[in-house]
């Protein structure tokens, strides 16, 4: 079902990462992938994105531009096909738009 709603939003299929990731004008947008107990939609700049419904999820604080909607069955998938198309939707203009996601700088590492 996944699949089928970000192919909906007119992304190129490719399989990186060992996941089906899925790309506009060969940039990186959501990769779907699967653990034990969810599958998640990953939108690579998903710190970018506005999250009006609060779903975005920061897998780990070390996780910088990443975001992740995660699911735990089919039922939520299905609730959610319009918000998740207007999030790919919004993660496309993003990228559009050539915004970057600004890393925090580590700290505490040597530059010898």
């Amino acid at each position: 079902m996944l699949r089928d709603i970000v192919l909906d939003c007119e992304l190129t299929e490719d399989f990186k990462w060992m996941h089906p990731c899925y790309t506009f004008q060969n940039k990186n947008i959501v990769l779907i992938h699967g653990f034990k107990d969810y599958c998640a939609l990953l939108f690579h700049k998903g710190a970018l994105l506005k999250d009006p419904h609060g779903i975005l999820v920061q897998q780990t604080e070390n996780v910088q531009a990443a975001r992740q909607i995660r699911f735990t069955n089919v039922q939520q998938i299905d609730e959610m096909q319009l918000i998740l198309k207007a999030y790919i939707d919004e993660a496309i203009e993003v990228e559009k738009a050539g915004l970057q996601v600004e890393f925090k700088k580590e700290y505490g590492l040597c530059n010898s």
